[in-house]
């Protein structure tokens, strides 16, 4: 009998939740032949793994299953940065992680001018930023969806990849800075890309991509599974930041839940997905736009984030208690949708940052209320609040910790 469940990890708040952690643990635990799809966003995703060596990794672009021995798949909803990737497969290699990346034709390239309007667009914004990573992605698929002057993978092995190149800094670059008067921020930019040595820097990180990427269409995932290999599912950002959500405009251009896995699924002829959402035990928001809730947490949990350091786009990390009834209406619309596409979904939940709890108490928001529960019962209670069928408690980044209530 031929398998057809593949696994996914979902960022159920406004990302940081944990998904790298989980992604790696699922992979340990199903074992070699594991590809880790990346179903949407970009080099903006920061998906922190510790390995048992203890070496520590934040991952971008790879899949966060790379410790554990998983290749990586981009898939047709990822978008790729050339300019990013070479380093961060020199950085896993050397801490002995899985270099092996596949990826769709289909999915959209970043280049350094998308990343230039980005950042002149935050710029121009001043006290009103979005709260933009200024990676580029929301200009990238933009251009892509809207114009054109598209860039996909397969792009980058055409005979005309340097005219398109061009075409994309000497027209659509000045026309987009335009449409936007940005003013002096746009200037200084279009000053700085006219230069050949930005050009000819970014086809070096283009042939360095083909050499380490190979193309493979979403479409051969199921043969993987047929080859009884396991496929895991990796989302970028959280459902609170999900391109459909109602906070407009801080939001990503991504479908960040189930939404891609299941059209991927579809054509991979994937039948069943095991889905764990992650969350921390309080809520974190890197980045400007409304939360369910923000305050000082100091006195509930002693927040320890390496990862989140304040930076000039986003700022510095913020924080709240964990609105319980929020996490559970956004988590069921996400699941609602398998019903509509025909793939069954299993609903899991796994809770991060236990060991931060205040003398072992939760405390997070109920029907209004404040309330606090035993940190130790704490993820079996929001389970089944959400509607999850079982659900794992981080203590520790130590990857076995899933292992504790799968």
């Amino acid at each position: 009998m031929v398998a057809t469940q593949a696994y996914g990890v979902i960022g159920a708040c406004y990302g940081d939740e944990g998904k790298g952690r989980t992604v790696d643990a699922i992979v340990h635990r199903l074992g070699a032949g594991t590809v880790v799809v990346r179903s949407n966003g970009g080099a903006q995703a920061g998906h922190t793994v510790v390995a048992p060596s203890g070496a520590r990794h934040v991952f971008h672009q790879l899949g966060s299953g790379a410790f554990a021995g998983a290749a990586t798949h981009f898939s047709r909803f990822m978008v790729s940065h050339p300019m990013m990737l070479a380093e961060e497969v020199r950085a896993v290699a050397a801490l002995g992680g899985e270099t092996v990346i596949t990826a769709d034709p289909r999915g959209f390239v970043t280049t350094p001018w998308d990343m230039m309007v980005n950042q002149a667009i935050e710029m121009a914004r001043g006290g009103g930023r979005h709260g933009s990573c200024g990676l580029g992605f929301g200009e990238t698929v933009g251009r892509n969806e809207e114009t054109d002057f598209g860039l996909s993978v397969a792009d980058l092995r055409a005979a005309d990849l340097r005219d398109r190149l061009v075409a994309i800094r000497d027209t659509w670059l000045p026309a987009r800075l335009g449409a936007l008067g940005v003013g002096d921020a746009g200037a200084e930019f279009l000053a700085f890309a006219a230069s050949d040595a930005v050009l000819d820097r970014y086809l070096e990180d283009c042939r360095l991509f083909t050499q380490l990427v190979a193309i493979r269409g979403d479409a051969d995932l199921g043969a993987d599974l047929r080859r009884a290999r396991h496929v895991v599912f990796e989302a970028a950002q959280g459902l609170m930041l999900d391109q459909r959500h109602p906070d407009f405009p801080h939001l990503t251009r991504s479908n960040t839940g189930i939404r891609n896995m299941l059209a991927i699924a579809g054509e991979a002829g994937i039948a069943s997905l095991d889905a764990w959402y992650a969350t921390r035990c309080y809520i974190t928001r890197h980045g400007r736009g409304p939360m369910a809730d923000e305050r000082d947490i100091a006195g509930f949990f002693a927040v320890e984030d390496p990862t989140n350091v304040p930076n000039a786009w986003q700022e510095a990390i913020r924080t709240g208690l964990l609105d319980v009834d929020t996490l559970a209406l956004t988590i069921a619309a996400d699941a609602a949708l398998a019903a509509e596409s025909g793939v069954a979904l299993t609903r899991r939940l796994s809770v991060s940052c236990l060991d931060q709890a205040v003398a072992g108490m939760v405390t997070c928001l109920a029907g209004g209320e404040m309330i606090r529960v035993p940190s130790l019962a704490f993820p079996f209670w929001l389970g089944a609040r959400v509607g999850a069928v079982n659900a794992t408690g981080w203590w520790s980044p130590a990857r076995e910790a899933l292992a504790l209530c799968a």
